[in-house]
């Protein structure tokens, strides 16, 4: 991880944002200052990130827990593609500095939770309630998706053109005077395989061939079935095995009741 900001080589990584950095008058001083900033915390939010990872994995119905922390390129990108919006919010003076981008920007620590059944989401979603103080939840959805959940609770519903589903969380905890905003992203292993491939290929195209686009709606489809198809097979497991131990208990009480008359005759 580089240590000092390198104008140059941003831009050949980012080209478009040169554009954004003329029309918005960004200074090359501000973006060093913020990256150099943040590279001084990246060891505290890694303990931090590893910390809530940790937390997290001791929930009975998480499947598996990954953490990160935002490359520093990627925030700068973030930063610059952001203050045309934060202007439009604060006024045409804001810009971000080193006083300001960690509660403007709030994905800087990330971490994945995973789960296999769909129904398993609402413990989790109880889980990390009652452990810290979320400040924001958004479920996002493909049009079309069962919402009634996330509206029973009051959290908002948000329509991905992509497909892409996952429940985010924003939350905030004080492990020393200043607050750190974490993003917890909440989906099952079969939402968090289409997201990994919608990701990789919004990444690497800036804009998706036809083709790749209508096959990935495909695939968001087969995996909306198979999310489906998991939670139905683990409730008729559940209620067959409801239904084995009752039949097993009713057999050993005839087996008692047979017994008892044997012996009274």
């Amino acid at each position: 991880m580089k240590k000092h900001f390198d104008m140059k080589e941003f831009l050949l990584k980012y080209p478009f944002t040169k554009e954004i950095i003329e029309e918005s008058n960004i200074t090359q001083e501000n973006l060093k200052e913020i990256y150099e900033d943040y590279i001084s915390c990246v060891t505290s939010y890694e303990n931090q990130a590893n910390f809530i990872a940790n937390i997290l994995r001791s929930s009975e119905n998480v499947h598996s827990v990954k953490s990160r922390l935002k490359e520093p390129d990627r925030l700068i990108e973030k930063v610059i593609r952001k203050t045309k919006d934060r202007r439009q919010k604060y006024g045409s003076d804001f810009n971000f500095t080193v006083n300001n981008y960690k509660d403007e920007i709030n994905d800087l620590i990330g971490i994945r939770v995973l789960h296999i059944f769909k129904d398993q989401w609402r413990d989790i979603h109880e889980f990390i309630t009652n452990t810290w103080n979320v400040i924001e939840i958004t479920a996002n959805v493909r049009d079309g998706d069962n919402t009634e959940a996330f509206h029973e609770l009051n959290i908002e519903v948000q329509e991905r053109v992509s497909g892409y589903r996952s429940v985010h969380y924003l939350v905030e905890f004080y492990p020393t005077n200043e607050r750190v905003i974490a993003e917890i992203q909440v989906r099952t292993i079969f939402e968090e395989g289409y997201g990994e491939i919608d990701h990789s290929l919004r990444y690497s195209h800036h804009e998706i061939p036809e083709i790749l686009k209508s096959n990935l709606m495909l695939f968001n489809r087969l995996v909306g079935s198979a999310d489906e198809m998991a939670s139905l097979i683990n409730n008729l497991g559940k209620e067959w095995t409801a239904k084995e131990l009752d039949y097993k208990e009713t057999i050993e009480a005839q087996k008692r009741e047979i017994e008892i008359l044997r012996n009274k005759i």
